[in-house]
C-alpha cells in the first residue's frame, strides 16, 4: 500500500491557483454578459452579484475544480447524469471528489483499499468495497458528487 498523505484542515484555505481559475471564469462570464449589452438590466444585475465561482469562505464551484483537474488530464464525470449511463462500478474507480455542505473532499483507492481523505477528519478513514457506493451516496450531495478518471 502506498503511504497515505493526510493533512488536517486548518480554516477554509485552498490553493491560490484555484482563486486564479475562479477569477478567470468570472471574467469569461462577464465577457459573455457584455455580449448582451452593458446597459441591459441583466448585465447590471450580474455585476451586483458575488462570484458564483468562489466565495469568502474558500469554497470553489465545480467549474473551478473541473478546470483545475484538466491540468493533469483528468475529467470529471457527474454521478447523477453520466455515472449510471456509463455503468461505472465504484469498486473499479481510483478516486472520487465529493462535495458535502460546500466542503470538497476526496475518496481515493490506495493499493486495493479505499480511504476517505476528508481534511476535516483527524486521519484517513478506511472504506470497504462493500460500503463504498453507500458511503458516496450518504456523504455527498448527489448532484455534485464527482468521479474523475484519466481521459
Amino acid at each position: 500500500v502506498e503511504s497515505i498523505f493526510h493533512e488536517k484542515q486548518e480554516g477554509s484555505l485552498c490553493p491560490v491557483e484555484l482563486s486564479s481559475i475562479a477569477h478567470q471564469l468570472d471574467e469569461e462570464e462577464r465577457m459573455r454578459m457584455v455580449d448582451g449589452g452593458v446597459t441591459s438590466e441583466d448585465y447590471g444585475t450580474f455585476l451586483l452579484q458575488p462570484s458564483g465561482n468562489m466565495d469568502d469562505s474558500g469554497f470553489f464551484s465545480i467549474q473551478v475544480i473541473s478546470n483545475a483537474l484538466k491540468v493533469w488530464g483528468l475529467e470529471l464525470i457527474c454521478s447523477t447524469v453520466e455515472y449510471q449511463r456509463l455503468r461505472i462500478d465504484t469498486v473499479n474507480e481510483k478516486s472520487f471528489i465529493c462535495n458535502y455542505k460546500e466542503h470538497w473532499f476526496t475518496v481515493r483507492k490506495l493499493g486495493n483499499q479505499c480511504f476517505n481523505l476528508n481534511s476535516l477528519l483527524m486521519s484517513p478513514e478506511f472504506i470497504s468495497d462493500t460500503y463504498l457506493a453507500l458511503f458516496l451516496f450518504l456523504n455527498s450531495e448527489i448532484s455534485s458528487t464527482q468521479i474523475f478518471e484519466n481521459k
